[in-house]
């Protein structure tokens, strides 16, 4: 459709002539849920609008018998451009004595960490705003088949995604882009961008989750594609300065198998919690185009130690995180090791309308932070109004690469 604000109009005009032509004794009703919301964030350096955002957030569903289905479609609007909309989720649940199945669009959350995604990788991310956006955005829904099964001793769980689904990353224009410098002004090749859609292509995953009373286990596996492309690279040399004359980028995706698990138990009255997964054959980028077609390819171990408490009522939650590549060679972009830490301290006043957030992320090895926090207020049922900020410092690494983006925001909220 070639105008984009006719669409979300003719979808909600179908959807009400199905209802309105289906027999009202054949239809269970149908819970309606979901938010409007309006955000602004405004960078502390210069003054400039990061966003000005107007959300619709639905979700439909319904259940009949060992039957259910949920659907919930978004549409963002933001000043000068086309609407963003899509499905998050759509599937349809069919349950048995101890069996599900989920057929459709959804999004699959596994692991122990805050924050950070490590055993949690089944959905893909989009990331055109780093890490700033609510988790359940950041998600990507993926068209899967998902298989529970649930025993007295725990539950096994199966996704087979048969159409690759990439992450998502900034424009080039956008202010989250991470800029490389070449001597000369690259080419891209697209030709291996993309992943045909094909059964020997589809991803699966498995986990199987053991609780008991004392402590929660998981165990996975998946044969995945990395989610991210690769940027292989091919450099022409001048023949008597040998300086760089060309360069062609080729994004390509490439599997990525990798296994993991994590636990958690009380210790005291604390949570401790832990991650970790071994990625397989991972290709990262080294300093120059002429090292391997700039790709080395390494095998790679993630993992975390949390650990959540109660300190004079205030809920508080700290991590250590690490990222090791094995086998590491001088000539990788990357450090050997790469580590964390996260701190995370909430709590809620005014009979619990009147809600505190403070959460960190400091970057041992590149001497990096980012800071944020938020204020909320529930000002009636189901309206919040919250205002925070997040700030970014160090002059590298993951979050110092983003120094000159401090912001502070504002959001309204009505959730009915």
């Amino acid at each position: 459709m070639r105008n984009p604000l006719l669409r979300p109009v003719v979808a909600i005009a179908v959807l009400g002539a199905i209802l309105s032509a289906a027999p009202a004794a054949a239809l269970d009703p149908i819970h309606v849920g979901g938010y409007v919301r309006h955000h602004t964030a405004l960078l502390v350096d210069g003054g400039e609008y990061s966003i000005i955002e107007n959300t619709l957030d639905l979700t439909l569903d319904q259940s009949r018998g060992n039957v259910a289905f949920r659907v919930d479609p978004y549409i963002y609007q933001r000043p000068g451009e086309d609407l963003d909309m899509d499905l998050r989720q759509a599937y349809v649940d069919i349950y048995w004595d101890s069996v599900d199945l989920r057929i459709g669009r959804q999004q699959v959350i596994w692991g122990k960490g805050d924050g950070v995604f490590i055993t949690d990788v089944v959905s893909p991310k989009d990331l055109r705003r780093f890490i700033l956006p609510d988790f359940e955005e950041i998600r990507i829904g993926v068209d899967a088949v998902k298989f529970d099964y649930y025993s007295d001793s725990g539950a096994l769980e199966v996704v087979w995604i048969p159409v690759f689904t990439p992450m998502r990353s900034p424009d080039d224009d956008s202010i989250w882009a991470r800029s490389s410098e070449f001597p000369v002004d690259p080419s891209f090749d697209l030709s291996s961008k993309n992943i045909d859609a094909s059964l020997e292509n589809s991803e699966v995953f498995a986990k199987y989750s053991l609780l008991s009373s004392s402590f929660d286990l998981e165990m996975m596996a998946g044969y995945a594609w990395d989610d991210a492309p690769t940027m292989h690279m091919s450099a022409e040399l001048d023949p008597d300065t040998h300086e760089m004359v060309s360069l062609v980028i080729t994004p390509e995706y490439h599997r990525l198998p990798l296994a993991g698990g994590s636990f958690s138990t009380a210790v005291g009255g604390a949570v401790v919690r832990g991650e970790g997964a071994y990625y397989w054959g991972k290709h990262l980028p080294t300093v120059s185009p002429l090292i391997e077609d700039g790709v080395l390819k390494c095998d790679y171990v993630h993992y975390l130690l949390g650990v959540d408490w109660a300190l004079l009522g205030v809920n508080v939650s700290g991590q250590f995180i690490s990222e090791v590549i094995l086998d590491y060679d001088d000539s990788l972009a990357s450090d050997a090791r790469t580590d964390w830490l996260t701190f995370l301290a909430s709590d809620s006043f005014l009979n619990d309308t009147l809600h505190l957030e403070f959460l960190s992320y400091f970057g041992l090895s590149d001497s990096d932070a980012l800071l944020r926090s938020k204020v909320s207020y529930d000002m009636t049922d189901g309206f919040e109004i919250l205002v925070g900020a997040d700030l970014f410092m160090g002059d590298e690494g993951t979050f110092g690469a983003y120094d000159e983006n401090d912001s502070v925001y504002a959001k309204l909220k009505y959730s009915f």
